[in-house]
């Protein structure tokens, strides 16, 4: 079982790396592989402030404000005050970044619906719980924060 999950997640990742250089290959992609990280990370945690982000990817303060600054000049995230508390400022992603993200969405999205071919609807049902359960259960090292939403 092993080997089978860890193809499908290299299976996942490669053709994201094949789409992304497919598009860039004549110009030169914008995010590093870090930056790329940065980002996969901000959008799974909702609107995370500058320090819930540093918090979650066990980085200082200015080393995660270095980076959001550096993303926020290229137009892949931007700063917007919470209603709340003025002094605080959520990461939000912008459609520049759905865009690049879409590339990797859009593939998932594909495979699940030729699952939902292939399989009866009592297996797909199983899989989904499945994976809800290793996502909840079995990785508690990775925990998710609820999703935020900020108003325009």
């Amino acid at each position: 079982m092993e080997q089978a999950f860890n193809e499908v997640y290299t299976k996942f990742k490669l053709h994201f790396y094949q789409e992304i250089f497919r598009r860039f290959q004549d110009r030169e992609a914008s995010l590093t592989t870090v930056e790329t990280f940065c980002m996969e990370s901000i959008m799974a945690l909702g609107s995370p402030t500058v320090n819930e982000f540093a918090t979650f990817m066990h980085i200082s303060p200015p080393n995660a404000a270095y980076k959001v600054n550096s993303l926020v000049k290229k137009g892949y995230i931007r700063k917007v005050q919470s209603p709340d508390d003025r002094r605080e400022y959520h990461l939000e992603v912008t459609q520049k970044y759905i865009d690049y993200y879409n590339i990797s969405a859009a593939y998932t999205t594909e495979v699940v619906a030729r699952v939902n071919r292939r399989f009866p609807p009592e297996d797909c049902a199983k899989l989904e719980e499945m994976l809800t359960i290793v996502s909840r259960e079995l990785m508690p090292e990775v925990v998710l924060p609820e999703r935020r939403t900020t108003e325009p």
